[in-house]
């Protein structure tokens, strides 16, 4: 590990006699290892210097990818606690929904999965926050694979009527639905676009909080701006 992380500080390579001495590694011992790092994958040697390979690179690529998620799952944890409601991250990615993190505790629990997410994005506020994001010909293509059917009596009844609602959205503005995808709760998303990428945070509560809806989404529309810098490189999990 030594001797990787020695190669890593150095772009233009190094020879196996300078990290045999920044390691403190005696050189025939250093030689070994080094080769047995050529040999994995781990390292690579041109013309005398050794640079990371790919086995290296792949292994670095996971740990920053664990990071970024990390930071998500960190800062949905916080505003869960803080709001005192189930946090949601979602992202529309090669045509379809898809909930990446849900941060929720016994006494806040999320909403239950009982009719598929990517097939009812009509009816949810995550659906409807992503579906607002695309182009028309996104949304309609989206609607020829999935097409609105109701779930609830409050659902949306048409593709006509849906399609008109997601004009009228707000371009970065919350949306927020009333018992549409489940009896007795009530959900609110908030659009996060970076780069080319539709993305939401969203917030659940059962119906006899209503009255904290539009709070708790308020609040948690000034926490994302607060932690929007270091999450604009997080939220490509």
């Amino acid at each position: 590990m030594r001797l990787l992380e020695s190669v890593a500080e150095h772009e233009h390579g190094a020879p196996a006699k300078q990290l045999a001495r920044e390691t403190g590694l005696a050189l025939p011992t250093a030689y070994h290892l080094l080769r047995t790092l050529v040999h994995e994958g781990y390292l690579r040697r041109d013309k005398g210097l050794f640079f990371l390979g790919e086995a290296a690179e792949r292994l670095s690529s996971s740990g920053a990818e664990q990071k970024r998620r990390s930071t998500v799952v960190d800062a949905l944890a916080h505003w869960r606690d803080l709001i005192g409601v189930p946090v949601y991250y979602a992202q529309y990615r090669d045509g379809e929904i898809e909930v990446l993190c849900v941060s929720d505790s016994p006494a806040n629990p999320a909403v239950e999965e009982w009719a598929d997410f990517r097939e009812t994005g009509h009816a949810h506020a995550i659906g409807q926050c992503l579906l607002a994001q695309l182009d028309d010909e996104g949304r309609r293509d989206h609607l020829d694979r999935y097409p609105v059917r109701s779930i609830t009596p409050y659902t949306v009844r048409d593709d006509h009527s849906l399609l008109r609602r997601l004009e009228r959205t707000a371009r970065m503005g919350p949306v927020m639905e009333r018992q549409e995808y489940a009896l007795g709760t009530m959900c609110a998303a908030i659009p996060i676009t970076v780069g080319n990428a539709a993305s939401t945070m969203a917030i659940s509560l059962p119906a006899h909080q209503a009255d904290r809806l539009v709070a708790a989404t308020q609040q948690l529309q000034e926490e994302i701006g607060r932690l929007m810098g270091s999450l604009a490189i997080s939220i490509s999990i």
